[in-house]
């Protein structure tokens, strides 16, 4: 029997956050079929979890999206981590994802992982297309404390800052415009765009990557990750950030940031609540 979990990640509540599937033993499933699973969920991501190299780590943890297998995520790892615990794992953890080792600690209901991968800033699309792409007026993008900007802290995310509220409730993508962007400017994750507007510490948030199979995303950790690591390192101070993300999707998220410098660090944290359970008969 080969079990699987669905989670509701980064909400306190059924219904909201970002849905993950998660398969807590997935050594029986045929390597073929991983990524049909993941496609039938259809989940943004669905992981599934296997007896680590190292014994002394936790778990190794795969993740798919519906087209894709990616080497990090940040709602399918606290996702994942939340549903070993409850599944009866006990104490913090070390997850062996494709970027490397992941730690993860709980504090009551809450999981958070750090990540210490370096930032890259991939490219600097031009504010007309990722305007466009985000089906808005180039007046809409905000650019006095950062251009659009390429990044990656592993998944990579085209970051733009959005003038006001209205703007970010306005975003119409354009299939077309994200096309010559993933052309443009080509990488594993196809032209997907984290747009966010912020006041101080409070940022609210949109993720758009549907050549992904991913129209809209309402929580994205690895996003909210990259994100904070550019503001780090534009602003040059730690950041402790709250974003809200799927309020236009009506599933509310909300993720915790943090960051350390020298060396760049980030933490995410999140709730998560399991909403159905079952097996795999394939």
């Amino acid at each position: 029997m080969t079990r699987y979990f669905v989670y509701d990640v980064f909400t306190d509540q059924a219904f909201g956050g970002n849905q993950l599937a998660v398969i807590p033993d997935a050594t029986e499933v045929n390597e073929a079929n991983l990524q049909k699973i993941a496609r039938e969920f259809g989940y943004s991501e669905t992981t599934f979890v296997y007896p680590p190299a190292d014994p002394a780590h936790t778990a190794k943890v795969r993740i798919f999206t519906p087209t894709m297998e990616i080497p990090f995520a940040g709602h399918p790892t606290i996702g994942t981590a939340i549903a070993l615990r409850d599944d009866g794992h006990q104490g913090d953890m070390v997850l062996e994802l494709g970027i490397g080792l992941i730690p993860c600690r709980f504090d009551g209901a809450n999981a958070a992982f750090k990540t210490s991968a370096p930032l890259e800033r991939l490219a600097y699309p031009e504010t007309s297309l990722v305007a466009e792409a985000l089906g808005l007026p180039a007046s809409a993008i905000k650019t006095e404390t950062h251009e659009p900007v390429q990044a990656s802290l592993g998944l990579p995310f085209v970051i733009a800052e959005l003038q006001d509220e209205t703007a970010l409730d306005a975003c119409n993508p354009s299939i077309d415009a994200i096309k010559r962007g993933g052309m443009l400017y080509p990488t594993a994750f196809d032209f997907a765009l984290f747009a966010y507007t912020r006041h101080d510490n409070d940022i609210n948030a949109r993720m758009f990557a549907p050549l992904d199979n991913i129209p809209e995303d309402p929580a994205t950790g690895s996003a909210a990750a990259t994100l904070t690591a550019v503001l780090t390192e534009t602003l040059d101070r730690s950041l402790d950030l709250t974003i809200r993300q799927g309020i236009a999707m009506g599933r509310p998220s909300l993720i915790m940031a943090q960051s350390q410098q020298n060396p760049l660090q980030i933490t995410i944290s999140g709730e998560a609540v399991r909403t159905m359970q079952g097996e795999l008969v394939v």
